[in-house]
């Protein structure tokens, strides 16, 4: 496991994969097709007011290519043959300065079918994230579908008449399994237009309401929700749903299971063909400053147990400050370091602090 994070932004005049020169803006080699990504490189942050925000269900490509070409419905050049860019293959959001996420499309997967939305009302901010499986068709459309519903429940909805801590995990328990409903619904209405013979979507799904000092989640699969407080024994708060998962309750030790071929085989899922099932649910106090991590199995994969994304974060804070929007990004890019075989998805929301105390924090939305 490497560092390779820098604090530079990745320009280059080379492709890194076969030299050929390539220009400042390009994002793929004309030569080979690579992604114009130097190792080691930050992602760069786009000019304020660029708006990758709401991407459209499903990706969406220029109509033509940079080599003049028109690109064809299934998103390659019908001259050179490369794959044109879509805004789903990086998106990110930031709806207030304590609260963002990043998701990526890795290094070796041809799409990003992984998605995520943030809700912030008077008194609570949502995460949800949802893992799309990539074996399957419209993957993409069904993950950011369901990761929509369940922020619009999580909301909109009322917060709790009570100040009782108890009464809160009560009142949220209860809607989380309203929005792993709506979730399950708009995954399995996705389905409808998948051609003859193709697997349906399925997506996996995490859901975390911050609710003042209070944390509740709920989750299907493996996509994972951690509390890492900045003083004291980090948090895994999720259980994944998975193969690996039976293996350890089973004896078998944590790093061996998830090193194993089957380790990321999930045993519940959204989708048309899913075993059905309320989510499970959690809560914890949150008692110290410190921060909710709501990610993919992209980032975890690399860093698992709740001590070693302790460290990992406090690593990147130390290298970008601590707006969630910059460290969810260097968690992206540190994910794509270590070889970035999947999609990754970060989701982060600092907890406690007054947000203007906190010099790192910009107080404009922005994507990077």
């Amino acid at each position: 496991m490497t560092d390779g994070l820098t604090d530079t932004v990745a320009t280059g005049t080379s492709c890194h994969d076969c030299g050929e020169t390539v220009g400042e803006a390009d994002q793929f080699c004309e030569s080979c097709g690579a992604p114009l990504r130097e190792p080691g490189a930050m992602v760069a942050v786009e000019p304020l007011g660029t708006d990758r925000s709401n991407p459209p269900p499903g990706s969406t490509v220029p109509r033509t290519c940079s080599c003049g070409a028109e690109i064809d419905s299934d998103g390659y050049c019908t001259a050179c043959g490369l794959r044109a860019p879509s805004e789903r293959d990086h998106f990110s959001e930031q709806p207030v300065p304590d609260v963002a996420f990043v998701c990526d499309r890795g290094i070796t997967h041809v799409h990003n079918e992984y998605s995520a939305a943030l809700g912030v009302a008077d008194h609570h901010f949502v995460l949800v994230v949802c893992d799309g499986v990539s074996n399957a068709f419209d993957s993409d459309v069904a993950s950011l579908a369901a990761a929509r519903a369940a922020r619009d429940v999580l909301t909109e909805a009322p917060d709790s008449e009570s100040s009782s801590p108890a009464a809160v995990v009560e009142h949220w328990t209860h809607l989380h399994h309203d929005a792993a409903a709506a979730a399950q619904r708009e995954a399995t209405a996705t389905a409808a237009g998948v051609p003859a013979g193709e697997n349906p979507p399925s997506s996996t799904y995490v859901a975390a309401v911050i609710d003042g000092a209070v944390l509740v989640a709920a989750w299907i699969g493996d996509s994972r929700c951690y509390w890492l407080p900045d003083a004291g024994p980090a948090l895994q708060v999720s259980v994944d749903d998975s193969w690996a998962t039976v293996q350890v309750n089973q004896g078998t030790a944590r790093e061996v299971a998830e090193a194993a071929p089957h380790a990321h085989a999930i045993t519940r899922w959204l989708g048309i063909d899913s075993p059905g099932g309320a989510p499970s649910t959690t809560s914890i106090a949150l008692d110290d400053p410190g921060w909710v991590l709501v990610c993919s199995d992209g980032l975890w994969n690399y860093c698992s147990s709740a001590p070693n994304m302790a460290a990992l974060l406090e690593q990147r804070i130390a290298v970008v400050g601590h707006d969630p929007l910059l460290v969810a990004a260097a968690l992206c890019q540190w994910a794509n370091d270590q070889g970035g075989h999947d999609n990754v998805t970060v989701a982060l929301a600092r907890v406690s602090g007054d947000a203007a105390a906190d010099p790192d924090l910009d107080p404009t939305p922005r994507s990077v």
